[in-house]
């Protein structure tokens, strides 16, 4: 039934185990693929190689997969534009603002506000995970210093509100890459089960409330409270601590001589996300006049944004985006025609990594397809394993390549190749599944002191690394208990 048996197993395994190995994400999973049709074609490195060219080659064959890897490169110039145009600057400076009016009051309260509103803006900068915890944990240094909060405190906060609210609210390069390697296991409308799995993604969730919960209620762990203590005594860093230290809030800075206003950030993200629905709806509503010809209106339009296509959706969303920023910057005369090409080829470079990680992923899902590692994994694991601990195990596996590996990415295009495949033949909810694989990826990249957000939010910070790292764990192991048992606790009532 199975034609290459436990060979099928051995592309993803090579791959996370040289991943973890090596911590080099992107050569692993090219050493996969070609070990994959290495397999299948008999042991002939010649044809392995040459098939492993044209698996790259034919990733571009399907329209959602172009789509999909031209959105997730073209957001990286909506990304930089809020950036040259002073959008990020200026609504640091709005923040800027509220905190020095919070600054003149009195009373207790002023720093769970102060903390709160570095969750908040951590949340509000979804666009991207690197300059959400940049900007936080530039921004609130030095009022979480005067207000005598640790740094460690600051540090947490900029790193439980980044990529759990970049996986929550995927209109960016993270739900470009999730929802290209949804469509390489076959779903026809991967934006709407990406929607539909943010349910069932326990642990970004869970992460984002208990940082709300710990600054409310004031609970802190045994390393979070000894620094608390240790701040409010006088110091702000321990003895021997070496901080590593961010000197700009975000890695772009504007152009000169341009005045910053938050509406340049705002108001951009603001026409991307409000056109995906919109675009869902154009490229659904064929399919939903057919299928619903007596339904209402409004059905025919709920119906429409759930059949359309999602990446036709991001793909026109984030270029009429692009678009906007570029009249709306004109108006103001900030670039001319030529800087604002520039300013899209270089925020196209600067994301390149990503769609280069999409394709690979889609290569390696493909020849696991051609392998049926998926199918095979579950036939031994039907032998053991109930239907009900798959969600479980999922989460837990990649947690586990996350934290040894420091990427939540790499983790992804590992593990959908496997876990959906798996689910399909144990008859297990592949929405679950894959918020199960989503929601591991972040736990465990959360814990890791290789990660680049975990070492991102210490330099923003400005505190020690490994005291960012030990102060968090708890926490994140907190809210890794909770996902794990909610998983555990949906396989088996499913």
């Amino acid at each position: 039934m199975h034609e290459y048996g436990f060979w099928s197993l051995l592309p993803p395994m090579v791959a996370i185990v040289f991943a973890i190995r090596t911590k080099q994400v992107y050569v692993s999973l090219v050493f996969g693929i070609f070990l994959g049709w290495l397999i299948i074609d008999k042991g002939n490195p010649w044809l392995g190689f040459l098939d492993t060219l044209y698996a790259f080659v034919d990733v571009f064959r399907d329209p959602g997969n172009t789509r999909t890897i031209m959105f997730s490169a073209l957001i990286g110039a909506v990304i930089l534009f809020i950036q040259k145009s002073g959008g990020v600057h200026g609504f640091v400076l709005w923040i800027g603002k509220v905190l020095e009016r919070l600054e003149q009051k009195e009373g207790r309260d002023k720093k769970i506000l102060v903390q709160l509103m570095a969750w908040l803006t951590g949340v509000l900068i979804f666009v991207e995970s690197s300059i959400s915890v940049l900007t936080v944990g530039s921004l609130y240094r030095p009022v979480f210093d005067k207000l005598k909060i640790s740094r460690e405190k600051l540090a947490y906060i900029a790193d439980s509100s980044s990529a759990p609210t970049c996986i929550l609210i995927p209109f960016n390069g993270w739900g470009a890459l999730v929802m290209g390697l949804l469509i390489t296991q076959g779903f026809e409308n991967p934006f709407q089960v990406m929607i539909h799995s943010i349910a069932y993604n326990f642990y970004p969730i869970v992460a984002l409330l208990m940082v709300v919960l710990v600054i409310f209620f004031k609970f802190d762990f045994p390393g979070m409270k000894k620094a608390e203590v240790r701040t409010q005594q006088g110091s702000i860093l321990w003895e021997n601590a070496q901080p590593m230290v961010s000197e700009e809030i975000t890695e772009v800075l504007p152009k000169k001589g341009i005045k910053p206003h938050a509406f340049n950030m705002v108001l951009p993200l603001v026409v991307m996300v409000l056109m995906m629905p919109v675009m869902l709806a154009i490229t659904g509503w064929p399919e939903a006049l057919d299928s619903r010809p007596t339904a209402s209106w409004s059905g025919k339009l709920f119906y429409a944004i759930g059949r359309g296509s999602g990446s036709t959706a991001v793909l026109v969303a984030v270029v009429i985006s692009i678009l906007f920023a570029m009249i709306l910057y004109r108006f103001q005369r900030m670039f001319s025609l030529r800087e604002n090409v520039d300013i899209v080829f270089k925020g196209i470079s600067g994301l390149m990594p990503i769609a280069l990680l999409l394709m690979f992923a889609f290569a390696i899902g493909a020849v696991c397809k051609e392998l049926q590692t998926g199918e095979y994994v579950a036939a031994l694991a039907q032998q053991w394993l109930s239907p009900a601990l798959v969600p479980l195990l999922v989460f837990l596996i990649s947690a586990f390549i996350a934290f040894s590996t420091g990427t939540s990415w790499g983790t992804f295009a590992i593990m959908i190749a496997i876990a959906v495949p798996m689910a399909r033949q144990m008859e297990v909810g592949e929405v679950i599944t894959i918020a199960a694989a989503l929601g591991g990826g972040v736990f465990g990249d959360h814990c890791s002191p290789i990660s680049d957000t975990t070492i991102l939010s210490s330099m923003a910070a400005a505190t020690d690394h490994i005291d960012h790292v030990r102060t968090q764990v708890p926490y994140a192991v907190v809210a890794g208990i909770i996902a794990a048992l909610g998983y555990l606790v949906l396989g088996v009532l499913a």
